[in-house]
């Protein structure tokens, strides 16, 4: 059985490591990496969208960062229990027609025994900068 450490129950410490891997993970915009946080069956809610399991996750990520270039990510600890995580996160893009762009939303995510995200629930606003008001 795979399992992604660190492991349920979560502490402060344990969910705040399970972030910042997050985080790397996602700027390191490899579809497939990312896809292997995930149980085979993972739910999302990403914006509008549903998402069910990992090859619909792998596709939605590349798609994702071929339309957002210059991706950056940051994610902040909101708060957990034994096997939920609530982030806080911002990220930044260029879109294909040149405009810059800070995203800024909410996670919730609930992992199964093993450490995989089986459920990932995301709202997230863009708001339109300036490419000199990039700050991550």
């Amino acid at each position: 059985m795979e399992q992604k450490h660190p492991l349920p129950p979560f502490t402060k410490a344990t969910a705040k490591q399970k972030i910042q891997m997050a985080e790397h993970a996602w700027n390191s915009k490899d579809p497939v990496k990312v896809s292997k946080a995930y149980t085979i069956d993972s739910e999302w809610r990403n914006r509008s969208q549903f998402i069910n399991g990992r090859a619909e996750i792998q596709a939605f990520l590349e798609e994702k960062w071929q339309d957002e270039r210059y991706y950056k990510l940051k994610k902040e600890y909101w708060s957990h229990s034994d096997n939920r995580i609530a982030v806080r996160f911002e990220y930044e893009y260029q879109a294909a027609d040149g405009n810059w762009f800070r995203a800024y939303g909410n996670e919730n995510w609930e992992f199964d025994e093993n450490g995989l995200m089986a459920k990932r629930f995301a709202s997230i606003n863009d708001v339109t900068i300036k490419e000199s008001e990039r700050k991550i």
